[in-house]
């Protein structure tokens, strides 16, 4: 029995939305063949940019969706011809116009940095800073993820005796580091539960 797919959400065109949109587009696309679900429109480039188009149902993305039927009306053929195509009009529409300057100045500062937050939180907004930032060198990328993160993870990471990530391994210093706030956070609840368990009554003696 092959699994559900869940299916991108509708897009109005607000470019801060465009990049997650994009993203949840391709990865539906790509399971859908990866597990061979009959979806015969997925074979055909045409036919995959037809199925994203149904998403786009109000707003900006909608009169941009009814622009291109309309060309295809005029011309008689599809103004966007392959999957590649797609995605480049798409980033020129809908995605914020100055993401890669707005990525790199906020990985200069310390906006970014982990502060309260799980690694997880802070993982997940890091890579989407890098990848706007057109960020691909790894020894970069583990000197900017090593500097935002919270300064006991760090430290913990840096001084770890044995099986200590290499300064050119990102995806290493990751897992370390969600490693570490994982049992930070299984620690802190097992203590919460601790310090509210009911305390046993004292014992009384009988003469």
């Amino acid at each position: 029995m092959c699994p559900k797919l869940s299916c991108p959400p509708d897009f109005g065109g607000e470019c801060h939305n465009g990049r997650a949109f994009l993203n949840s587009c391709s990865l539906y696309i790509r399971l859908a063949l990866y597990i061979r679900l009959v979806l015969e429109q997925f074979h055909d480039k045409e036919e995959r940019i037809l199925w994203a188009l149904t998403f786009f149902k109000s707003g900006r993305a909608a009169k941009w969706s009814e622009n291109v039927f309309c060309q295809k009306v005029d011309t008689g053929v599809f103004p966007i011809q392959t999957w590649r195509d797609f995605e480049q009009q798409f980033r020129v529409h809908f995605f914020p116009a100055n993401a890669e300057a707005d990525a790199i100045n906020a990985l200069e500062g310390t906006s970014y940095h982990q502060g309260g937050r799980t690694v997880d939180d802070y993982l997940d907004n890091f890579q989407a800073l890098v990848s706007n930032a057109g960020y691909t060198d790894p020894r970069t990328l583990v000197v900017k993820f090593q500097r935002g993160l919270r300064l006991g993870i760090q430290n913990q990471i840096a001084t770890m005796p044995y099986g200590r990530p290499a300064d050119t391994d990102p995806d290493a210093w990751y897992r370390a580091a969600r490693r570490i706030d994982q049992t930070r956070l299984a620690n802190e609840a097992f203590q919460s539960v601790s310090r509210s368990a009911p305390s046993a009554p004292p014992k009384t003696v009988s003469t």
